[in-house]
């Protein structure tokens, strides 16, 4: 029995899955939920065998729900559900440790095999944006054999992406809810491990080894 875990902050769609995974065989919901936190919290109690989680959600977001789910139940499978057809947030997903990622209009159908195939070790990723994410990934494996690269952890190579983009500290901290000071502490780690002086030389660096959108081309200043 494949043991199920909802979280999205739209009631009405975690009834509709949860009908859903109710009319199919060998599997059951043993929580629902409208948040993040509350996930993170009730997950050890509730074991589900894979989590099904919204990307947007008020509050903690899907990206990082899942990421700290991976962390504290590695066991724990995620697939995340969305909305939205948005490369980044489904590198990110991958990044964090998802499973898998479809769109919220898919068919039940769809959602339950899904399930089936996280709870069995496999990844499943909605053909609208599997080309894209491929060649992202591509390119981050390329940029693999990079000095100093490899020394990043998961959480620096996402705050150096977001250096690239030209964020500040303060919108980084929002935007992965952590706090300023954590972020200063990253940014430092990361310039130190790629031996680099500024932040301004982070973003060059991402960009010319294919980390960003922007293929190459050195941000301004």
């Amino acid at each position: 029995m494949i043991r199920v875990m909802l979280v999205d902050d739209h009631e009405v769609v975690r009834l509709g899955i949860e009908s859903a995974i109710d009319a199919a065989e060998g599997m059951k919901v043993v929580a629902s939920v409208a948040d993040g936190s509350t996930a993170l919290t009730e997950a050890p109690v509730a074991a589900p065998d894979v989590v099904l989680l919204d990307v947007l959600m008020p509050g903690m977001d899907g990206i990082e729900t899942c990421r700290r789910m991976r962390e504290e139940l590695p066991e724990t499978h995620v697939v995340m559900l969305t909305s939205h057809t948005d490369e980044e947030a489904v590198f990110a997903a991958i990044m964090a440790g998802a499973s898998g990622y479809l769109l919220k209009n898919t068919s039940s159908r769809a959602i339950v095999d899904a399930i089936r195939s996280a709870a069995e070790g496999r990844s499943t990723l909605d053909p609208s944006v599997t080309a894209g994410v491929l060649e992202r990934l591509r390119a981050a494996d390329a940029s693999s054999g990079v000095p100093g690269l490899r020394d990043l952890s998961e959480r620096e190579h996402e705050v150096l992406l977001l250096v690239a983009e030209g964020l500040t500290n303060l919108e980084i901290a929002e935007r992965l809810v952590l706090s300023p000071h954590t972020v200063r502490n990253h940014v430092s780690s990361i310039l130190a491990k790629l031996d680099l002086r500024r932040r301004s030389d982070a973003a060059v660096f991402a960009t010319r080894h294919g980390l960003t959108d922007a293929g190459g081309a050195e941000p301004g200043s």
